[in-house]
């Protein structure tokens, strides 16, 4: 099996290119950052080695321009394009690596979601067959989750040097996706999160983030993970969804009207200054506001006192753990059982539903929302509110059963098959 000894990260300075090279940097692997200039670059090499932590040795990374490009890449085993989420930027960073890479070099793009045959298709046979996807997940020195994307015409033995390489040099959670849009992980996580954003209107930004909180399997709130991502992020996500998928989950990716509106001023989240919430000051100092989307200014945000129905999930947490507090939203009556019912329900049905069409397994899509979002992954929720119940609830709320839960009722045998991982681990309240 070929080794990979080297790798050139092209779009070095953005997010996605320095935290992979600070990957590949620190287990070791020889890397070469390159960006439109040698200055981007460098400050590149400056947040990989801030990521590092001190893991990256002197001398492992070098920076250069694309001008300097042939040479990077005439003795490169892996080039990982980082730059900006455009297919026709893509394609034409594609073009030129074909004209000049040697036979043999694996060329892999870290889109969270664009077709990758798309990306090569009109390249040589030669790159085709070594071309693929690597979507890790942001910040990748902290999230080791990661889907490995072919397309129809990739080597099946440059998909097997590139697992090897992930999983035992770089340590990473790997997952197998179909090259369907946005890939596993994102089609389903931010079919949740828009959901959310599709009730928060009318529901309250700081209560639907209460509702949805840590109690529901998630380290962060639906809208504050919104906020992080980045609106426009966000937006260019669902926009693809909506538009290139009409499954059972295609209501769910319309951008809400309000957002739209937002972004059209320059709302985009924690790096524009906030979105659904904004932070003045540090810590105990801090003070905290919400937007209001009929003036789109901030106003000072006054959190709600948590319902009942939160109330008694944490407590079952801390004296039960996860399984109680699925107990309890089973049972619960009242709108706010409702709203949280079916947002947990969809993102089961519809994640399930991916098996057989975008994964081959029920395991894929749970290590992928475990390793790449960290969220409780369906099976783990199956499980805890069991499977015959599920069903029973995904039909009343008319969402469709999956054939994994019905299979996991009949045969009355757990769905979530990870006996290493603490389910616990995804429910930060629990005792």
């Amino acid at each position: 099996m070929k080794s990979i000894h080297k790798v050139v990260v092209l779009g070095a300075n953005g997010a996605m290119g320095s935290g992979s090279a600070a990957v590949f940097a620190g287990v070791g692997i020889r890397t070469v950052m390159l960006a439109r200039t040698v200055e981007k670059a460098e400050s590149g090499r400056s947040r990989a080695e801030q990521l590092g932590k001190g893991a990256i040795a002197t001398g492992f990374i070098e920076c250069g321009s694309y001008e300097g490009l042939e040479a990077a890449v005439g003795d490169a085993d892996l080039v990982l394009e980082a730059v900006s989420e455009d297919l026709s930027v893509k394609r034409e960073i594609f073009a030129r690596l074909d004209a000049i890479r040697r036979p043999g070099t694996i060329v892999a793009t870290v889109s969270s979601g664009l077709s990758i045959a798309a990306m090569g298709r009109d390249r040589s046979a030669d790159f085709q067959a070594s071309f693929l996807g690597v979507h890790l997940f942001n910040p990748p020195t902290i999230i080791r989750g990661c889907e490995v994307v072919p397309h129809t015409g990739t080597d099946p033995g440059v998909l097997a040097v590139v697992r090897d390489f992930l999983v035992t040099r770089c340590n990473r959670e790997v997952v197998e996706t179909a090259d369907t849009p946005a890939f596993a992980g994102n089609r389903l996580g931010f079919r949740l999160l828009n959901e959310v954003a599709q009730h928060a209107e009318e529901y309250g930004f700081a209560a639907i983030d209460q509702l949805i909180g840590a109690h529901t399997g998630r380290a962060l709130a639906p809208l504050a993970t919104i906020d992080l991502v980045g609106w426009d992020v966000h937006a260019a996500i669902v926009d693809n969804l909506y538009a290139t998928t009409h499954d059972t989950g295609h209501a769910q990716f319309a951008l809400p009207a309000y957002m739209k509106r937002a972004i059209g001023a320059g709302i985009l989240g924690r790096k524009a200054g906030g979105g659904f919430f904004k932070q003045v000051g540090k810590k105990e100092a801090a003070k905290h506001f919400v937007l209001d989307v009929a003036t789109l200014d901030f106003v000072p945000l006054v959190q709600p006192e948590p319902s009942a129905l939160v109330v008694a999930m944490r407590a079952a947490l801390a004296s039960g753990g996860h399984i109680g507090a699925m107990t309890v939203l089973a049972d619960a009556e009242g709108p706010d059982a409702d709203v949280l019912r079916q947002i947990l329900l969809g993102y089961v049905s519809y994640g399930l539903g991916l098996v057989g069409k975008v994964v081959r397994k029920p395991r894929d899509i749970d290590r992928i929302m475990a390793f790449g979002f960290n969220w409780a992954p369906p099976s783990v929720i199956v499980d805890a509110i069991g499977a015959a119940r599920t069903i029973a609830l995904l039909e009343r709320y008319r969402l469709p059963v999956p054939q994994a839960v019905v299979d996991s009722a009949r045969h009355q045998r757990a769905l979530f098959a990870e006996p290493a991982v603490d389910r616990a681990r995804f429910f930060p309240l629990a005792a």
